[in-house]
C-alpha cells in the first residue's frame, strides 16, 4: 500500500521560506510523478508544481520563480522549496503520487500566513 507523508509546512511572514517534503512508502518511488496540490479555503485543489520520473517540471503560473520542486529518489522524497511566499500561499498542500493511472494523496500540510 503506497503512503505519502508530507512534512513541513507551519505559520510564515510574507516574504518568508519553508521547504516541504514528501515521503513515500509502499512503492517504486522513482517512477512516479510527483505534484504539489494546494487547497485554500473556499477554493477548489489545484496543481503547484510537479515532476516526472524524468525530471521534468511543470509550475503553475504564480510560483514561478519563488518555488522550487525536486526529487530525491535514494530517499523516496520530494521536495517544495517556497521561497518569498505571499499570503495568498496560505493553503493545505498535498502530495501526489501517479503511476499506471493509479494516484495516491497525502493527508497535507498547512502554511499559515501569520501577520
Amino acid at each position: 500500500q503506497v503512503h505519502l507523508v508530507e512534512s513541513g509546512g507551519g505559520l510564515v511572514q510574507p516574504g518568508g521560506s519553508l521547504r516541504l517534503s514528501c515521503t513515500a512508502s509502499g512503492c517504486i518511488f522513482s517512477i512516479y510523478t510527483m505534484g504539489w496540490y494546494r487547497q485554500a479555503p473556499g477554493k477548489q485543489r489545484e496543481l503547484v508544481a510537479s515532476i516526472t520520473s524524468g525530471s521534468s517540471i511543470n509550475y503553475r503560473d504564480s510560483v514561478k520563480g519563488r518555488f522550487t520542486i525536486s526529487r530525491d529518489n535514494a530517499k523516496n522524497t520530494v521536495y517544495l522549496q517556497m521561497n518569498s511566499l505571499k499570503p495568498e500561499d496560505t493553503a493545505v498542500y498535498y502530495c501526489r503520487a501517479i503511476a499506471s493511472g493509479y494516484i495516491h494523496w497525502g493527508q497535507g500540510t498547512q502554511i499559515t500566513d501569520s501577520s
